[in-house]
C-alpha cells in the first residue's frame, strides 16, 4: 500500500510553484508549504483523503495559507517571470486561485472546484471575475476565423463578455489572411475547416509568417491537428466547447504573452 509520503512526493515541486504564484514570494511560498509539510507529519489525518493526493495536496496547501501568517517578506518580482507575476498580484485571491489551478496547474474545472472547496458554479464565477480582471490588464483585439455565423456570434459574446474586443470575423484562408494584416489583433481565435473547403491550420501558418501572435485552435477536427508529425498548437479546444473553457483558454494565453509559431 502506497504510504500518504509517497503519493504527494511527486507532486510537491509543482505545489511549490503555485505556492508562489499564490503568496507572490518563493519564500513565503515555500515557508507555506512547509508548514503544510509540518502539520501532515504532526497530524496526517489531517489529509483530506476522499480526493486525489494532487488535489487533496493543493486542497491542505490553501487551507493552510487561508488560516496562517507565515512571516516571510515578499521578494521582488525578477527576471522573465516578472511580469506574469506583477499581473498575477493584481487578480483578487480567490479567482487567482481558481485561474492559476486551472491555467498552470492544469486542473479540470471540477477538480479545481473541490481543491477550492466551492461549487461548480461558484468556481465558473471566480474564473470569470479572473477573466475580466486579467482582461482589463491585456485587454487585446480578437480576429475570429470561424465560418459557421452562429459559433462565430457565440465566440465573440465569450470574448465581448470579458472585456477583450472583436477586430473581424473571417471565414475563409484568404479572408482571415487578409484581415489579420489590416487589423493587427493580439489573438487568433481559429477553426480548420473553412467555408470555400480552405484550411484554417494554413491561413494560421500564413499569419505567423507575418508576425508572432498567441493563437487558440477551436475545432471540431482535434485529430487534424493533433498528428504527431510536426509541432502541435498549445492551445486547442474541441467543439462543442463550453465557453467558461474558452475564457480561461483566451486569458492564459493573454496573461502569460504566450506567442504561437507556424506549424
Amino acid at each position: 500500500m502506497t504510504s500518504l509520503a509517497q503519493s504527494i512526493h511527486p507532486h510537491l515541486p509543482y505545489l511549490r510553484r503555485f505556492a508562489r504564484s499564490v503568496t507572490g514570494s518563493q519564500r513565503g511560498g515555500d515557508a507555506y508549504v512547509a508548514s503544510l509539510l509540518e502539520t501532515l507529519i504532526a497530524d496526517p489525518s489531517v489529509f483530506p483523503r476522499h480526493l486525489s493526493p494532487r488535489a487533496g495536496l493543493y486542497r491542505l496547501f490553501l487551507s493552510t495559507w487561508s488560516r496562517l501568517a507565515v512571516n516571510a517578506k515578499a521578494d521582488p518580482p525578477s527576471g522573465p517571470s516578472a511580469v506574469a507575476e506583477c499581473r498575477l498580484a493584481a487578480i483578487t485571491p480567490l479567482p487567482r486561485q481558481a485561474f492559476l489551478l486551472v491555467a498552470m496547474e492544469g486542473f479540470s474545472a471540477p477538480e479545481a472546484a473541490k481543491v477550492l472547496d466551492v461549487s461548480p458554479a461558484q468556481f465558473e464565477l471566480y474564473l470569470d471575475t479572473a477573466a475580466r480582471e486579467i482582461a482589463e490588464q491585456v485587454a487585446s483585439n480578437v480576429l475570429i476565423i470561424e465560418d459557421e455565423p452562429l459559433i462565430a456570434i457565440d465566440l465573440e459574446n465569450v470574448v465581448t463578455s470579458i472585456g477583450h474586443s472583436v477586430a473581424g470575423i473571417a471565414r475563409t484562408k484568404t479572408a482571415a489572411v487578409a484581415a489579420f494584416k489590416s487589423l493587427r489583433p493580439g489573438l487568433v481565435l481559429a477553426d480548420i475547416q473553412l467555408a470555400d473547403g480552405s484550411s484554417g491550420l494554413d491561413a494560421v501558418n500564413e499569419i505567423l509568417g507575418e508576425a508572432q501572435v498567441p493563437v487558440i485552435f477551436i475545432t471540431a477536427f482535434p485529430e487534424q491537428v493533433l498528428t504527431g508529425l510536426r509541432p502541435e498548437p498549445t492551445f486547442l479546444i474541441s467543439k462543442p466547447f463550453q465557453p467558461e473553457l474558452v475564457k480561461a483558454v483566451i486569458s492564459q494565453a493573454l496573461f502569460f504573452d504566450m506567442k504561437a509559431r507556424p506549424r
